[in-house]
Parts: structure tokens; sequence; C-alpha cells
């Protein structure tokens, strides 16, 4: 039985893939910060691990908590969008920077070296939810300069792991999930969750089509860096 480690699966996409992982018979290891988000995802059978990513010692505790393991993938799906006016001419405040970048940049920075190595057995897949907001090529307007800007790090993360863990075997991936209809997305994204997570999900779990160090939407189709 495959397995997979959510980081941030307590709501929108990260509880879509462990409900829909679940469904297909996958062991699932999700993180959560409140006790009620924990009891939710306990209730649809995910192993849970309270893990606040801000939080360097929790963050440490999850190489501990699966020892031993063989994980098949882990999606890193934790993120925040964080103020929707911000623009070139309308900078971040000091708070606002640092709750972006920290949780966005700094947290999967820490996480890399806790995770990556967890995969190197089953030869598994690291998968990034970014945006193709983060997509310096694709870029033209500036609103969402903050979140556009940490998903920019975010994928040079993605390329960076891809060359340290990948002649490990790790599979490390980019993944555009669209306008998501979530709590960040608002109700009147493009795309509905469960189809977003189904069409990751294949993005995922098709290695031969969707080759590590590359950016992809949920559709499939390779985005520009």
């Amino acid at each position: 039985m495959p397995t997979a480690l959510i980081v941030g699966a307590s709501r929108g996409i990260g509880l879509e893939f462990a409900r829909q992982y679940r469904e297909a018979g996958w062991t699932v290891y999700g993180t959560h910060r409140s006790e009620a988000d924990r009891i939710r995802l306990r209730d649809m059978g995910v192993q849970t691990l309270n893990v606040d990513v801000l939080n360097t010692s929790e963050v440490a505790g999850m190489a501990w908590q699966l020892e031993g393991e063989r994980i098949d993938a882990v999606i890193m799906n934790a993120g925040v969008f964080g103020p929707r006016n911000s623009t070139i001419v309308r900078p971040p405040s000091d708070a606002e920077f640092d709750l972006v970048m920290r949780t966005n940049v700094l947290a999967i920075m820490r996480l890399l070296p806790v995770v990556a190595p967890l995969l190197v057995s089953a030869r598994g897949t690291l998968a990034i939810i970014s945006s193709r907001m983060g997509s310096i090529a694709d870029s033209g307007a500036s609103y969402g300069m903050l979140y556009r800007t940490s998903k920019a790090a975010a994928n040079m993360l993605g390329k960076l792991a891809h060359g340290e863990y990948h002649p490990m075997g790790v599979r490390v991936i980019s993944l555009h999930p669209g306008w998501v209809r979530t709590d960040m997305g608002g109700p009147n994204a493009d795309v509905d969750v469960a189809t977003s997570v189904a069409g990751m999900r294949n993005v995922i779990e098709n290695h031969q089509a969707y080759s590590s160090g590359n950016f992809f939407d949920y559709k499939g189709q390779a985005l520009a860096w």
C-alpha cells in the first residue's frame, strides 16, 4: 500500500488530497495545527501529525515521528496568500512580509531536509504546491506581489531540491493547482477542488510523463519558470 505525507492537510487542497488518497487506499499522514482539524483528519482515516511549519522544533520532530516509513509522495501544501492589495506601489508591511515568506518559503527550506530523505527508498515524488503566479516568464500585473514573489522563491527551491535529491532517486516537481474554489481562491474561482487535486495526483503518480525538475499545472501542461 503506497503512503503519502501531506504537509498542510487541514483544509482546501490539502484536505482534498487526504480524502482522495484515502479513497484510493493509500496510507496518509497529514499535518494539522488545531484539535478540530486533527479530529476531522482522524475521522477520514488519516494518521495525524501536529506540526506548525513555522515551529522549528515541530518540523524537526517530524523526522523521528516518521522514522522507518517508506513514503511514496510528499505534498508540500502549507501556504498563505497574504495581502491581496500587495503591489509594486503598495509594498507589504514587515508583519505581512514575515508571515508570507516564512510560511511559503522558509518553511519549505526547513522541511526539505526532513521529508526528502523519506522518499529515497520508494523513489518517490516530492510535489511543491506552487502557483502560476510565481512564474517569472509569465508575470505581468503586480497584483498579489508578495504572494507571487513567495511562489517564485518556492519554485527555485523545487529546482534546487531536484538538483540535490534527484540523483538519490527522488522526483521533485512544482505544481500549479489552477485557480481553485477554496477559502483562498474564493467562490468565483475557475476550478473545483476535487478536479484540481485529481489532476495533480495524475501528474504526481505518472513518473514517466512528467519528469523531475519541472513545473506543471493540474492538467499536466508544462509551465515556464
